[in-house]
C-alpha cells in the first residue's frame, strides 16, 4: 500500500476547504436570491400602486424560485402577461393616440440589482 506524501495531503486539504467554501457561497447566494426576489415583489407592488392605483395590476406581481445544486434563480413576474411591458414602454390606443408609458419597473430593477450585488459581495468576503 502506497503512503500519502505531504503534497498529496496538502492538495486534498486545499480541495476540501475550497469545496466547503464554494458550497457555503452557493447557499448564501441562494438565500440572497430568494430574499431579493421577495423584496422585488413588494417594491413592484408599491411602485405599481403608486402609479396605477392599488388594483388588480399592482396585486398581480409575484415570484418563484428555481433551485438546483449549484444555482438559484429568482423570477419576478406579473400574472397579467404583456401588461407590464405595455404600461412601462407605452403602446398605441384604439383611437390612434399613444399611451406614453410610465416607467415603474426599471427603477425597481436597478434597486434590486444593487441590493443583490451588495449581498453577493458580503457573502464572498466572509
Amino acid at each position: 500500500m502506497a503512503s500519502s506524501t505531504p503534497a498529496d495531503k496538502l492538495a486534498a486539504t486545499i480541495s476540501k476547504i475550497l469545496e466547503e467554501y464554494g458550497d457555503g457561497i452557493i447557499e448564501e447566494v441562494g438565500e440572497a436570491t430568494e430574499q431579493v426576489a421577495k423584496e422585488g415583489v413588494k417594491a413592484l407592488r408599491q411602485a405599481s400602486a403608486a402609479k396605477f392605483g392599488a388594483g388588480p395590476y399592482s396585486k398581480s406581481w409575484t415570484q418563484r424560485t428555481e433551485k438546483n445544486r449549484t444555482t438559484t434563480t429568482g423570477i419576478i413576474y406579473s400574472r397579467m402577461p404583456g401588461l407590464p411591458h405595455l404600461l412601462e414602454k407605452g403602446h398605441m390606443l384604439r383611437n390612434g393616440k399613444r399611451w406614453p408609458g410610465v416607467e415603474h419597473i426599471a427603477p425597481v430593477e436597478e434597486q434590486l440589482v444593487e441590493e443583490f450585488e451588495k449581498k453577493i459581495e458580503e457573502a464572498v468576503s466572509k
